[in-house]
């Protein structure tokens, strides 16, 4: 244990943090408040974590090799994050040239179909079980720290729907519309018909069915098709939680295709999840077990994009620690019903998804993660002058 005692004897000055061995021996590393206790399951372990950091502790942790004894999932994740990122930054950059070549999927209208039904296909019940009531698969706006999560969903449909700026009668694109939330948001607060796209055939499904319970049918319609392959002209375009999906390679095509589909006088917003440092490489546990085909993109790498296809960036946003709370909120709704899910997934499935939501929630949290809300049009008089009208009831 001299090189692993002196790794962690050298970098946790934050916290404390207890590690037992397979065999039992403990180490104890820190000293500031009570420790998270770490037991290692496995010969080896620790060593395959180090190796790999940004693949390897997901692996174990939900593969079974590590147990959290004293303390959670976030509080260790938030530990290592705090006081072990430059290790892990380092082992990463080993890696970036390498992976910088083939980390950017071309995202074919294939590969994208395939991409999302890995993840947005996989279990209704799931979906349902974690979600706030109108099942909102983004981050939510939270208005207040205290907010529910419905209310801040809500806030988050409202905000969106004044950036648009829409008129009663107006024709609206959801690129992305997961279950058909904001959509059927928009259509009954707004007065607007709606048109939302999706690659995922469970999505369309449910909100279709969702649409048809609330005497939508005449507002809202929802289509199995890729943004590239979409033809018509709208007022207003939306589009959250999906541009994380287009690929790099893609970009300039995405934004192409919203000039193209965007009335002369219309408004766009897109919502996505961004990166405030330099671009970088995607998460490799991410990238093979939650998003394959995922990219977090650089305000950098997005506006020459936006630039280059002639669009006017009339405001941008950034949102910092909403998404944590709102992973925050995702996990326990999913601790709630973590027995039921365990029963028709399993345990490694349970693990896999505990870590994926703690892994985001402290990325908001202490890494470089936030909310880009990029607001475009053609020209640069069509939004009013002054940010007041986002906030007047």
């Amino acid at each position: 244990m001299g090189l692993i005692d002196r790794l962690f004897r050298d970098r946790i000055k934050s916290g404390s943090l207890s590690l037992i061995d397979h065999r039992g021996n403990r180490s104890t590393f820190g000293s500031d408040g009570n420790p998270v206790v770490v037991k290692l399951n496995r010969r080896g372990t620790l060593f395959r974590i180090l190796r790999n950091p940004h693949l390897h502790l997901g692996e174990c942790y939900m593969n079974g090799e590590i147990d959290i004894l004293e303390g959670s999932l976030t509080d260790f994740l938030r530990l290592l994050r705090i006081n072990m990122s430059d290790y892990a930054d380092v082992k990463g950059s080993l890696l970036t040239p390498a992976l910088a070549s083939i980390t950017h999927s071309w995202n074919t209208v294939r590969a994208s179909l395939r991409n999302v039904s890995f993840h947005y296909n996989l279990d209704d019940e799931l979906y349902r079980g974690f979600l706030d009531e109108d099942m909102h698969y983004s981050c939510a706006y939270f208005e207040n720290p205290d907010d529910t999560l419905e209310v801040a969903q809500q806030a988050k449909c409202r905000h969106l729907m004044s950036k648009l700026c829409l008129k009663p009668g107006q024709r609206v694109l959801d690129i992305g519309s997961g279950w058909g939330s904001l959509a059927m948001y928009l259509a009954e607060h707004a007065d607007v018909e709606v048109t939302g796209i999706t690659l995922s055939t469970s999505q369309l499904r449910v909100a279709n069915e969702r649409a048809k319970t609330r005497n939508l049918g005449n507002q809202v319609r929802f289509l199995l098709e890729d943004y590239r392959d979409h033809d018509s002209q709208y007022d207003a375009i939306v589009s959250v939680g999906m541009f994380e999906h287009v690929g790099k390679r893609n970009f300039d095509t995405y934004f192409r295709r919203v000039q193209e589909l965007l009335k002369p006088d219309g408004i766009a917003t897109i919502h996505t999840i961004g990166s405030a440092s330099e671009p970088t490489p995607t998460n490799p546990w991410i990238k093979r077990y939650i998003f394959p085909g995922g990219y977090i993109p650089s305000l950098s790498e997005v506006a020459k994009n936006i630039e280059s296809n002639r669009l006017f960036m009339s405001d941008i946003e950034i949102w910092r620690q909403h998404y944590a709370f709102t992973l925050a909120a995702w996990n326990q709704r999913f601790q709630e019903i973590r027995d039921t899910v365990k029963e028709r997934q399993g345990e490694r499935f349970c693990r896999l998804w505990e870590f994926y939501l703690c892994a985001c929630q402290t990325a908001f949290e202490y890494d470089s993660l936030v909310v880009f809300q990029i607001q475009l049009a053609h020209q640069n008089n069509i939004v009013p002058l002054t940010r007041d009208y986002l906030y007047k009831s």
